[in-house]
């Protein structure tokens, strides 16, 4: 079966830095682009940075970008964001998601991902 698992969460003072990671594993993560995707209490789901198949081409929301660095490890079926500079307003469950196109024109629509793992939470607070 399809299961991605993130890990890495939990609470960090503003200004720090927290590292996830998402144990993908049932698909051919090699193949696939991913996505990291957040909600904040009581928000919708936020597409946060996506990172193509092969980890050579990324993209960021802008309020993350230059902040958030995502990459991938294919031989250990491990996706990461690396956060730093984090925000109060970064507070939300994180959530890996598998991209389903062949291209990368929309991996900002939530429609475009058929896998999504149970999210892990980021709390940034003093």
């Amino acid at each position: 079966e399809v299961q991605l698992v993130e890990s890495g969460g939990g609470l960090v003072q503003p200004g720090g830095s927290l590292r996830l990671s998402c144990a993908a594993s049932g698909f051919f993560f090699s193949g696939s682009g991913m996505s990291w995707v957040r909600q904040a209490p009581g928000k919708g789901l936020e597409w946060v940075s996506f990172i193509n198949s092969g980890g050579d081409s990324t993209s960021y929301a802008d309020s993350v970008k230059g902040r958030f660095t995502i990459s991938r490890d294919n031989a250990k079926n491990t996706l990461y964001l690396q956060m730093t500079s984090l925000k109060a307003e970064d507070t939300a469950v994180y959530y890996c998601a598998k991209y389903t196109l062949g291209d990368t024109l929309a991996v900002e629509s939530m429609t475009n991902y058929d896998y999504w793992g149970p999210g892990t939470q980021v709390t940034v607070s003093s």
